[in-house]
């Protein structure tokens, strides 16, 4: 009984437990914006070669 309260109150890796939340969270907006802007940008690319080719 002592051992499963001693695993429901440490706090040890309460911090990277944080950062890996907060890299997850960032991870999906950034999907998110390149699958809804994803063309927009292939074309600005698109753009730039063609500009430095002429």
């Amino acid at each position: 009984m002592w051992r499963l309260r001693g695993l429901l109150t440490r706090q040890e890796g309460q911090g990277m437990v944080e950062y890996a939340l907060i890299l997850v969270l960032v991870s999906i907006v950034v999907i998110v914006i390149l699958l809804t802007m994803g063309g927009q940008i292939k074309n600005v690319f698109s753009n730039v070669v063609s500009a430095l080719n002429s």
